[in-house]
């Protein structure tokens, strides 16, 4: 029961946390470990249980979708399937000792990109401009990483749709909700094909996901991302210290 309460908490926190700044894995992803779930099906069954959270969000932010004339929806939305499809047959190919050895990494990765990206940003735009190819180019790749792990891949697409010129914080943290669910869900079904994910913690944790996703959407419009980001930052710096203590 304390491990079923433990996932239930992480994930109505994590849905939460996603639709106001990204990072909710840094929550599901290590309890589903420290519970005695092996780290590729954990990563695997963490994917599937936040993504109705996700596509909560992305109904919550229903109306904000295709507000800029220029940004190049549907080709972003078509290679965030592909990428999350190469990302994860990625992940079904890694042997579990090598994703082991990796993981902390990309953790510390994810870590740095949510402490460090939304004040790189800026200077990116700055200093680079970049077109509708260029930032299709780019999210194919951000979704290959979705669909291999995911952490922090809110905060790769935003700062991306920063350079390339999008300036409403609500048109953009729309669609980042939906091209990660697109990323994720096809991830998802191959995890499903390939029998990655733990049913019953996955369907504990999804519904917990699905409702901190929806009251997150109505809460990003009162609560300031840089407090909520501040939290992830100082959590998922604690995760990542674990990680390598208890892989190294």
């Amino acid at each position: 029961m304390a491990s079923y309460l433990l996932l239930i908490v992480a994930a109505l926190a994590a849905g939460l946390i996603n639709s106001v700044a990204g990072g909710g894995m840094f929550l599901t992803f290590p309890a589903l470990v420290f519970t005695g779930v092996p780290s590729i099906v954990a990563n695997a069954s963490s994917t599937m249980a936040l993504i109705p959270g996700v596509l909560a969000s992305a109904w919550a932010y229903r109306d904000d979708f295709r507000k800029s004339d220029d940004f190049p929806f549907l080709p972003l939305l078509i290679v965030s399937v592909a990428g999350g499809i190469v990302g994860a047959l990625l992940l079904l190919f890694t042997p579990q000792k090598t994703f082991d050895t990796v993981i902390p990494w990309l953790l510390l990765v994810a870590t740095l990109l949510i402490a460090f990206g939304p004040r790189i940003s800026p200077l990116l735009k700055r200093a680079f401009h970049i077109g509708p190819v260029t930032v299709v180019v780019i999210q194919f790749f951000i979704a290959i990483y979705g669909g291999y792990f995911g952490g922090a891949i809110g905060i790769l697409m935003l700062a991306t749709w920063t350079v390339f010129g999008l300036k409403d914080i609500h048109v953009m943290n729309a669609n980042r909700t939906l091209m990660g669910a697109a990323a994720n869900s096809v991830a998802a079904v191959l995890f499903i094909i390939a029998r990655k994910i733990w049913w019953p913690q996955t369907l504990v944790m999804l519904v917990a996901s699905v409702i901190g996703g929806y009251v997150g959407v109505i809460a990003a419009k009162k609560v300031s991302p840089k407090y909520v980001r501040a939290f992830v930052i100082v959590v998922s710096s604690g995760i990542t210290i674990a990680f390598f203590l208890r892989r190294y």
